[in-house]
């Protein structure tokens, strides 16, 4: 395996539940920090959901691992931010025998 090119740089998000003083809560992201990655399109498919047509891309994002429990390592339920774009990441696994590198399925939805 050729080693991935980490040439474009995601900002990592967390959700954070923060009160809205009314009760309840509401759900904010806080950035995290940036990550150099490799991202690579999967499939893609076509969804209408409550009545909007969305565009549905899967990704492949590799980025260099960091040790489990770090605050820079991505987790299932965070997503990467490139300006407007938004990767919602599904699955985190090594991308290799040596662990030097994290493969992050992730999806991005776009209103069509």
């Amino acid at each position: 395996m050729s080693p991935p090119v980490l040439s474009r740089r995601l900002m990592l998000e967390d959700p954070q539940r923060v009160s809205d003083g009314r009760g309840g809560h509401t759900e904010v992201w806080e950035a995290m920090g940036d990550l150099w990655a490799e991202v690579k399109p999967l499939n893609g498919r076509h969804s209408l959901q409550g009545g909007v047509n969305l565009s549905l891309q899967r990704y492949r994002i590799t980025v260099r691992a960091t040790p489990v429990g770090s605050t820079s390592r991505p987790r299932p339920d965070q997503r990467f931010r490139e300006g407007s774009r938004l990767f919602l990441i599904h699955a985190v696994a090594e991308a290799d025998d040596s662990g030097r590198f994290l493969t992050c399925f992730a999806q991005e939805e776009v209103s069509a």
